[in-house]
């Protein structure tokens, strides 16, 4: 099993957040990357997998992750999760915006948004 990436999630509440968050992670050399509207990720230039995420809601899950991990093969994954008997936030499905994903709880009770891009 592949991880690709993992970007913590910031549950920022509003778009006015957001954008101050924008500007100070800037001040460290992160660079605008993603922006719908109710998510953007920053990343760094020099290391496009150092990435953090911004939220004002999750359009389509329940809640904000806490995190996300890229993973190369989600389907695999979310098969030893659901064998595992580990809380799924949510089930596996294709988004709009071109990854598929789920949501898991981890131990400590922080949800993980597991995906992979589609080609």
């Amino acid at each position: 099993m592949t991880v690709r990436r993992i970007v913590p999630n910031v549950h920022a509440g509003s778009e006015e957040a957001i954008a101050t968050s924008r500007d100070f992670y800037g001040l460290l050399g992160f660079e605008e990357v993603m922006d719908m509207g109710w998510v953007t990720t920053m990343a760094s230039p020099a290391n496009p997998t150092a990435q953090i995420s911004f939220f004002t809601e999750d359009r389509t899950g329940p809640v904000v992750p806490d995190l996300s991990v890229e993973v190369e093969d989600v389907d695999a994954v979310y098969a030893q999760v659901l064998a595992s008997g580990a809380e799924i936030v949510r089930e596996l499905r294709d988004e709009e915006w071109g990854v598929r994903r789920f949501f898991v709880r981890d131990p400590g009770g922080r949800v993980v948004n597991v995906l992979t891009h589609r080609s």
